[in-house]
């Protein structure tokens, strides 16, 4: 048993609650810009007063409509300012905030607010309202949803929340209007969930707000975050405001480099993650400055507007950047010279824990820094020279190319229980291929069979409705059991090699961790995902998926009729070849027993829509294997595939 403790940085008072911040801060700077909404194509500036004006006006109106403390609200949305100003007030009226994916089917949006008995739910558009609709009737409990895009109309107003119309609920999923409130509601981005709620508050005594406070303390629940469930029914982890707290002040003690005066950055991960979650309150903390791009399809675009200092992201996002950077290249006629500069990237970061590059490649490493770095940077805004990256892990030659082209990202580690990340490499103190040392005041310890074990102010108090599963995650100590599996140097660095649940053990008695296999393999740009197989089998075997872009960029340089499908050239011998050296540079780091023997192209990449990726991006393993049985059972001996 290994075990490595960081000492602690900050402490969480005892009356603590995630509101304070909000009200100190604009007391003391009221005018400093907090927040930047976006309308259109423009970020309307939201001071930190506003924000609090926002927060309070919200806040009586849930009171006013029978919010009391402890009550679970829900909410149904992508990514907004809205959101946050409904987290805010959530709190302040003293209740519980329950997220939800806008992702998530009707089916799951049934589960989770039935097990969290929500009361109240807020919606994004009317087509989140249509949805839950359609389960409506399953969950008595719900008394109430108001939606915060109404149908546009020719008059818009501005409202107590800050936001550009005031609109009236969705009657779709049987939601009600304050008396008196309009349903009209400007184009661009009406706000009517908000408009009625501040309508609502308007009756309010502000006493009672206050007094709603003053029912919580450090810790009190604060939020309950449903796990992705890939492997069987999410589970609502309750999480306090001190453990909030504490890793929100906690990550920006730890990278001071990267939280100062003048730090902003753009969010665009969902905030129904505890990722997002985290990076909100942070900033809220801090008084940063923090814009929100809700549709991933404007990232570039919203990434050039506010042009960030730090980013926040998946894995996912560099990999696209990276291979999408590459895929235009190559396409451009440039390959050649791109693919020099990424060898040059990852050589001159290698370099850098290794005494530091010869003049050779400093020489080489400036001329690309001109030709190609530059641009790869100002594609993520031109401003922000630093990341963090959780969710996944991020394959150690991207860590490289990343650090080589002057933009550095911070692996970290870290589940829903632990309130977003327990680990992270921090400027100056970086090894690739770990995701870092425990944060201050954090424990990481490896059991004898190799799981890692948390312990700090950061966990979650428990799963809601589900003692057992609490008492399977949390031992008597204080350590939260994670189910991965994981490596400790004796400097606190913590490599991840894969989940307890997950190890393959293949007909001769071989374990196997599939995740660091996987990652070599998705490390080419040509591939999406890679999913091993192989539990009670022979031998190790793969599931391919391919880019798209990448496919179409190779089908069009091999030849092949642009009428092609991916299911139509799936097998084709040179396609095969190309996945085959990804393949085998991921062989080359393990035992032949290890090795991936078989793999399959799949005709059709994963996705959330589709069910084979949670909303976080992870790979649902089970529905995969159930879904392409037949492709998996090719594998094993016979049939045409690579």
């Amino acid at each position: 048993m290994r075990e490595y403790t960081s000492a602690p940085a900050v402490s969480i008072a005892d009356d603590a609650t995630l509101t304070d911040a909000v009200l100190r801060n604009a007391g003391r700077d009221p005018d400093h810009v907090l927040l930047r909404r976006k309308d259109g194509d423009r970020f309307i500036p939201i001071t930190q007063a506003r924000f609090r004006d926002a927060m309070h006006a919200t806040a009586r109106g849930l009171v006013a409509r029978g919010v009391t403390p402890g009550d679970r609200v829900g909410i149904l949305s992508r990514s907004r300012y809205e959101w946050t100003v409904l987290d805010y007030a959530i709190w302040a009226a003293g209740a519980v905030t329950v997220p939800i994916y806008e992702t998530s089917s009707p089916d799951q949006i049934e589960w989770i607010l039935a097990d969290a008995g929500v009361e109240v739910l807020v919606v994004e558009d009317a087509e989140l309202a249509g949805r839950v609709a359609s389960i409506r009737a399953d969950v008595p409990a719900l008394r109430e949803v108001l939606v915060i895009e109404a149908e546009p109309s020719a008059t818009s107003t501005d409202d107590a929340a800050g936001s550009s119309s005031a609109a009236g609920a969705s009657s779709a999923a049987g939601a009600s209007s304050a008396a008196g409130a309009s349903s009209a509601a400007g184009a661009s981005s009406a706000a009517g969930a908000l408009a009625i709620l501040a309508e609502a508050g308007a009756a309010v005594d502000e006493g009672q707000l206050t007094a709603a406070r003053a029912t919580q303390n450090a810790d009190s629940l604060a939020t309950i975050i449903y796990t992705s469930g890939t492997t069987a029914r999410p589970k609502g982890c309750e999480i306090t405001h001190r453990a909030l707290l504490f890793i929100a002040d906690d990550t920006v003690a730890m990278l001071p480099s990267m939280f100062t005066q003048h730090s902003s950055t753009l969010l665009f991960l969902p905030l129904a993650h505890v990722f997002a979650r985290m990076l909100q309150v942070g900033v809220v903390q801090g008084a940063f400055e923090l814009s929100y791009s809700p549709d991933t399809r404007d990232l570039l675009a919203d990434l050039a507007h506010t042009r960030p200092t730090f980013l926040l992201a998946v894995p996912r996002v560099f990999e696209k950047v990276h291979a999408g950077a590459r895929t235009k290249a190559h396409g451009e006629g440039r390959g050649r010279i791109f693919d020099a500069a990424e060898q040059t990237a990852v050589d001159y970061s290698e370099s850098l824990d290794h005494g530091g590059p010869g003049l050779g490649l400093k020489l080489r490493h400036r001329v690309f820094d001109k030709l190609v770095y530059g641009k790869l940077r100002a594609a993520l805004g031109g401003r922000a020279r630093i990341a963090v990256s959780g969710g996944a892990p991020l394959s150690p030659r991207l860590g490289h190319f990343y650090r080589g082209i002057g933009f550095i990202v911070l692996e970290g580690y870290g589940l829903t229980e632990t309130t977003a990340p327990a680990t992270a490499n921090r400027p100056g103190a970086i090894r690739m291929g770990t995701v870092g040392q425990p944060l201050p005041g954090v424990t990481v310890r490896i059991a004898d069979d190799g799981e890692v074990l948390i312990r700090g102010p950061l966990l979650f108090r428990g799963y809601r409705n589900n003692e057992t599963a609490t008492k399977e995650a949390l031992d008597s100590e204080g350590f939260l059991h994670t189910g991965d599996l994981g490596e400790l140097d004796d400097d606190g660095f913590l490599r991840i090699v894969g989940r307890k649940k997950e190890l393959l053990v293949t007909a001769g008695g071989k374990n196997v961790a599939p995740a660091p296999l996987e990652h070599i393999i998705t490390s080419s740009p040509l591939i999406s995902q890679a999913m091993l197989v192989g539990d009670g089998r022979p031998y190790i075997a793969a599931l391919v998926t391919l880019e798209p872009d990448a496919f179409e960029r190779w089908r069009d340089q091999a030849g092949r009729p642009a009428t092609a499908s991916l299911a139509d050239l799936a097998a084709d011998p040179q396609l095969c070849a190309e996945v085959q050296k990804a393949v085998d540079t991921a062989n080359a780091t393990v035992s032949r027993a290890e090795s991936v023997r078989r793999f399959v192209i799949l005709p059709e990449d994963f996705t959330v829509e589709g069910g084979e990726l949670t909303p976080s991006l992870k790979v649902r393993r089970s529905l995969v294997l159930k879904r392409y049985a037949d492709a998996v059972e090719g594998l094993y001996p016979t049939g045409e595939r690579c």
